[in-house]
């Protein structure tokens, strides 16, 4: 029986294999024609998958939005106001008034070409009502402001050793017409809350404050309580009036009347203060006292920054007798503010410097007058004289360029 049903059960097993191999067989087509089809589809229309969750995307920071602004600086040095040239300007008023504006007639569109021009009014301008009076305690007529203002100057440091010279009532005159002609004032001040003011002008958007401070007073002394008439030079209150000037400006001006008069280089102590100050934060610092011109050179901070520095302007106006005296210039400076998110950034670019000479003839008919329109016949020699000033003013600044007047 078992050899009978042996047959059998083998074949029945060879039915049972067919059948699964044909089953199995049309599975595997079946599951390669749903991939052809679900291929083709694919090649015609992405499979978009759902947004991930926003915390599984990387944060694409938005790139900063960057803004440029440019201005332009000028400065000069001493309008020194010695009787001879207030005598002239009378002159020139007819006995009626004093008339300063010719004096400037041959660089006041050099002087108007700035955004904001400064000056260092050496002589202050307290008035004819007080009595004129000259060299060694000085007061001016109240017309030289009228005549700086005419000619392009946009504020004035009053902070020199001839400050004092006529007293309180000398200063609060020139500070009361200062105020009269809108021609800002800095150095010098009616009171404490007058004194706690960051002088700041403001042009294309870059706001500039100016600071200034005087070695000294030639011996006088604000009365007791009124200290505020004049800035002294003192590192603390340097310190903190740069800082109180950041919080409110974007470039910081500082006029330092220092150094030695007559000498034609700084010395230690004003190399000393200059550096001092840039480190605190000034960006650039103004120079005069000397009475004729000094260098001018980068000093770098600790982050790579620079600020500039001109050590003296030289006199602009006065009546002196040595050549090197009746010399000062006209000084550019190009100050661009970038600004990018919340931060900002000063630089101060291509400095230029046109100088300058006091022209006059027996102590009269005086005249500012770009050094470039001299000839021999106004002043001897004056091509090497030109030369020497360009060598002079350059000398620790290669960079600092000679523009023509004309």
């Amino acid at each position: 029986m078992l050899r009978k049903k042996r047959p059998l059960l083998i074949a029945a097993a060879l039915c049972v294999l067919l059948i699964l191999a044909v089953a199995g067989g049309w599975i595997t087509l079946h599951e390669r024609n749903s991939a052809s089809e679900s291929n083709h589809e694919s090649s015609e229309i992405p499979n978009y998958s759902p947004d991930p969750s926003p915390s599984a995307l990387p944060s694409a920071s938005p790139v900063p939005r960057e803004t440029r602004a440019k201005i332009t600086l000028s400065a000069v040095g001493d309008i020194l106001i010695h009787d001879s040239v207030y005598k002239d300007a009378y002159k020139k008023g007819q006995g009626k008034t004093y008339h300063f504006d010719p004096m400037f007639a041959r660089v006041k569109s050099l002087m108007e070409q700035a955004d904001i021009t400064f000056a260092n009014q050496e002589s202050i301008a307290g008035g004819a009502e007080i009595g004129l009076s000259s060299y060694p305690m000085f007061n001016s007529p109240f017309q030289i402001s009228d005549t700086l203002q005419q000619a392009g100057v946009d504020i004035v440091s009053m902070a020199n050793n001839h400050t004092l010279d006529r007293k309180e009532q000398a200063i609060l005159n020139a500070i009361g017409y200062y105020e009269k002609i809108g021609l800002p004032y800095v150095g010098a001040y009616k009171d404490e809350e007058d004194r706690n003011k960051i002088r700041v002008l403001e042009k294309n958007g870059v706001k500039v404050a100016f600071l200034a401070f005087t070695y000294g007073t030639n011996g006088l002394t604000a009365p007791q309580g009124k200290e505020y008439l004049v800035n002294y030079i003192d590192k603390d209150r340097i310190r903190q009036e740069i800082s109180k000037a950041k919080q409110q400006a974007d470039v910081v001006v500082l006029s330092l009347h220092f150094g030695i008069e007559y000498q034609m280089n700084p010395n230690e102590e004003q190399k000393e203060l200059a550096k001092f100050a840039v480190k605190k934060g000034a960006d650039i610092i103004l120079g005069h006292h000397p009475h004729v011109l000094q260098p001018a050179e980068w000093v770098e901070r600790e982050d790579g920054t620079k600020g500039f520095v001109v050590y003296s302007l030289g006199n602009f106006l006065a009546a002196q007798k040595e050549l090197d005296t009746l010399i000062g210039g006209i000084l550019t400076l190009h100050i661009e503010k970038i600004e990018r998110g919340d931060k900002i950034s000063i630089s101060i670019q291509n400095p230029s410097f046109i100088p300058t000479y006091i022209s006059y003839k027996n102590w009269r008919e005086y005249s500012v007058i770009p050094m470039d329109q001299l000839t021999n016949r106004d002043l001897q020699g004056i091509e090497q004289k030109r030369e020497q000033v360009k060598g002079h003013m350059a000398k620790w600044m290669p960079d600092l360029a000679f523009p023509p007047s004309g």
